[in-house]
């Protein structure tokens, strides 16, 4: 995996998810929450390859602007997105943690809302294509291009991690793509609604997301419960 990343660091995204198409097939699947790279990433697969699997994790407290995003994207790329949703709803949560999860255990929130169901879901393919950029925190900037995921025990490829936020925005406006209008307002990162804020002046770009707590990672890229 080392030598085929290292081999891969000066290769165009889309020599990266054709070569991901070629090799996994229908064992492949792009896993999205449509951040900027995420549209990017679809746009060039569904030239590429559109029969590819196209999975979101509906936690069922996303943004209005994301659900109707997704409806978006399906019309105007003619893909269909499949949305993995938790064991329990968000009113089960609250009957079984208690109202508010997310305020006073943000890790297992998304632990039960996220990282269990992508688990589950990641036990029918072999590869999957993440939206990992080394410029977005500290904690990516050594990201491999590709890599064995131990978590979910299937190759992990992230086609734009040399990519910067401008060369996607350069992007998504040649080709005139649609994306969340809550960039627009604030929101370079957006995950949740009650756990994601507006980024004031001078502040990380994922300073809006789980503010107030030490937890910087959903926990799907870099796992542990609580150390997130």
């Amino acid at each position: 995996m080392e030598n085929l990343s290292t081999e891969f660091e000066s290769a165009h995204p889309q020599d990266i998810l054709r070569w991901a198409a070629e090799t996994y097939g229908e064992k492949l699947a792009v896993v999205t929450s449509f951040q900027i790279t995420g549209i990017v990433t679809l746009h060039m697969l569904s030239q590429i390859a559109p029969e590819t699997p196209v999975l979101t994790l509906d936690t069922g407290l996303l943004f209005p602007e994301t659900y109707a995003l997704i409806d978006t994207l399906e019309a105007k790329l003619g893909i269909s997105i499949t949305r993995i949703a938790p064991e329990l709803s968000v009113v089960e949560q609250n009957q079984n943690y208690g109202v508010g999860l997310w305020e006073h255990e943000p890790a297992l929130c998304c632990y039960l809302r996220k990282v269990l169901p992508l688990q589950k879901a990641m036990q029918s393919y072999d590869a999957w294509i993440t939206g990992l950029r080394r410029d977005q925190s500290q904690k990516r900037a050594s990201v491999p291009i590709v890599s064995w995921d131990e978590q979910h025990h299937a190759v992990k490829i992230t086609p734009f991690a040399t990519w910067t936020e401008e060369m996607l925005w350069t992007y998504i406006h040649a080709y005139e793509l649609p994306y969340n209008p809550l960039h627009d307002r604030g929101y370079p990162s957006i995950g949740c609604l009650p756990c994601t804020r507006a980024v004031q002046a001078g502040e990380d770009k994922r300073a809006g997301r789980w503010s107030g707590h030490s937890k910087t990672e959903c926990g799907i890229h870099f796992s542990t419960v609580g150390a997130d």
